[in-house]
């Protein structure tokens, strides 16, 4: 059984809550981080990396001087400025090249290939509790994110061969491609919001994207009680479209406490959130069956 954590923005505390329900729940739990852009998630856990891969997810042109006849087909045919002209030879910018081959199709030497280029690195973790989490890291301006995320679910899934096992997802935050191969396949899903316009209108667009994949979403408002009002608008459209409305975290100073210290907030008996974020998992876990 899969649960993702997702938001349609970033910073509506999402990752917080995942930690928090990674310390929940049982040993034999997986966890996967799929914010590969920025993974964070075992930041928040004293672990150690057991296996470490490299990722390739884009390819890169290459031109060989030797048999490039210094046509010029190549740059014009480049939608991206990706090949400069050099005395007798064309060479390629690796910073703008997208690997579209269209430099290759055209190419009358045969002068142009394609190589592989290492995109990030997939990383498996044990953390104290002696469970699994996996993660990734794409390299700054690098491609393949929903692809990278693919493989890192991959190897949560082969962790999990008996399929008796809950494997518990933070997600991408936003809509796009990284989110949607996030939730692929998952049968649960925790959509964390904020009262703020923003805050709504980015859940609303989350949510057709968990309805589309037909995963059953539940629904957690941070800080509700910093807008009162924007959160009693979330609620009311929560109830016409029938999604629960699993928990109200109130605004907590702790909070800082807890990520300054990187350990999990629940691990705080006198956080008010945390103890919110209990009451959520609990629930959560009934609605789970697990």
């Amino acid at each position: 059984m899969q649960l993702v954590i997702l938001s349609g923005k970033g910073g509506t505390g999402k990752t917080t809550i995942v930690s928090c329900f990674a310390y929940l729940a049982d040993p034999s739990s997986i966890k996967v981080d799929c914010d590969v852009d920025a993974s964070n998630l075992h930041l928040m856990f004293n672990g150690k990396d057991i296996e470490e891969q490299a990722f390739t997810g884009s390819k890169k042109a290459i031109i060989d001087p030797n048999k490039c006849i210094n046509c010029g087909l190549c740059s014009d045919v480049c939608r991206f400025d990706a090949i400069d002209k050099r005395e007798s030879y064309y060479e390629v910018n690796e910073l703008r090249c997208e690997g579209c081959n269209a430099c290759r199709v055209v190419c009358p030497a045969d002068a142009i290939t394609l190589e592989e280029e290492d995109s990030g690195k997939k990383i498996l973790t044990v953390l104290e509790d002696d469970s699994y989490l996996s993660r990734a890291s794409l390299y700054p301006g690098a491609d393949g994110s929903g692809k990278l995320i693919s493989e890192i679910r991959k190897v949560s899934l082969e962790l999990n061969k008996e399929k008796n096992k809950l494997i518990i997802i933070d997600g991408s935050p936003g809509i796009g491609c990284p989110v949607m191969s996030s939730i692929t396949g998952v049968e649960y899903g925790l959509l964390v919001t904020e009262p703020t316009q923003s805050g709504f209108e980015d859940f609303i667009r989350a949510y057709e994207l968990t309805k589309h994949f037909r995963v059953k979403s539940f629904v957690a408002i941070n800080k509700y009680d910093l807008n009162y009002e924007m959160s009693e608008k979330i609620e009311e459209y929560c109830n016409e479209e029938g999604i629960k409305v699993i928990g109200k975290i109130p605004y907590d100073s702790v909070v800082n406490k807890s990520n300054f210290e990187s350990k999990p907030l629940v691990m705080y008996n006198e956080s008010i959130a945390g103890n919110e974020i209990k009451k959520m998992w609990d629930l959560l876990k009934i609605e789970m069956g697990v």
